[in-house]
């Protein structure tokens, strides 16, 4: 059973910056795409970045020149620096393989006061 465990999340102040890790167990991670999802309150989830199993990555113009996705196949772990923060980059934050697993992690919540 694959397992997606987000984490680094918390309350920042606009302008700041954190980094958010998912590391996935029960998959042959290096094989997979994976990317970075979130869900503001009252709003669909949305597509943030994905990177491929070989490193190519795409950002959502919303985030690009803000947010960059990384992986460490060595840790089974995607990553998402996040700098330049803004109030409206406050959701719950996923990471999932790209086409998604059906099961989501719990994801973590970032927020962003101005």
């Amino acid at each position: 059973q694959v397992q997606l465990v987000e984490s680094g999340g918390g309350l920042v102040q606009a302008g700041g910056s954190l980094r958010l890790s998912c590391v996935v167990s029960g998959s042959t991670f290096s094989t997979l795409d994976m990317g970075w999802y979130r869900q503001a309150p009252g709003k669909q989830r949305e597509f943030i970045a994905r990177i491929s199993s070989s490193g190519f990555r795409i950002h959502d113009a919303s985030v690009k020149g803000r947010f960059t996705i990384s992986r460490d196949n060595a840790v089974n772990t995607v990553y998402l620096q996040m700098s330049s923060l803004k109030p409206e980059d406050t959701a719950v934050y996923y990471c999932n393989r790209i086409p998604n697993f059906v099961n989501w992690g719990q994801g973590t919540q970032v927020t962003v006061s101005s």
